[in-house]
């Protein structure tokens, strides 16, 4: 027979193995739906001047944020832009293909960029002046992309534990 501490240990252990699960992967969905709402918003302000240049203006200040420099990443700095004016298209004329280019030109955007190290989420969340508090507290940025927030966690909220002294 398997006893409470036991049983009620084991439960927890899958519970928080689930949670965890959850909170990766909300927090790549949020940080995925508020990039997208963020390109949106920003590109329908540069609606005023013109495809090209709102292209440049979103793309400048979104490498800028995320501090890549077209030089080093042109393959990317070429994928936003195709996204970016993909966006423009679609606050131009918001219909079903203009939703399919924007896709098209995100999942562009994501292997261009993706490594198993980092996804566009994880720049979003670990770069933006934008991005949700408790972001950081299911996947804290890396040391270098968080530095405008110092008080940053440094491990995910789960791996806080009660202090030693507890343990027994």
């Amino acid at each position: 027979m398997t006893h409470m501490l036991a049983e009620l240990t084991h439960e927890a252990e899958r519970s928080i193995d689930a949670m965890k699960v959850a909170a990766q992967q909300a927090r790549r969905d949020h940080a995925a739906a508020e990039l997208t709402r963020h390109m949106l918003l920003t590109t329908a302000k540069f609606m005023e001047r013109g495809r090209e240049q709102a292209v440049e203006a979103v793309v400048s200040d979104w490498m800028g944020a995320w501090k890549l420099s077209r030089d080093e990443w042109p393959e990317i700095a070429a994928e936003m832009e195709a996204l970016t004016g993909a966006f423009f298209d679609y606050c131009v004329s918001p219909s079903d293909d203009a939703d399919q280019a924007v896709r098209a030109a995100w999942q562009s955007l994501k292997v261009a960029h993706d490594t198993p190290e980092q996804t566009l989420e994880d720049q979003m969340a670990w770069r933006s002046v934008c991005a949700h508090g408790w972001w950081g507290d299911v996947s804290p940025a890396p040391d270098g992309y968080r530095d405008h927030d110092a008080d940053r966690p440094r491990d995910p909220f789960w791996a806080k534990a009660c202090p030693p002294e507890c343990l027994g």
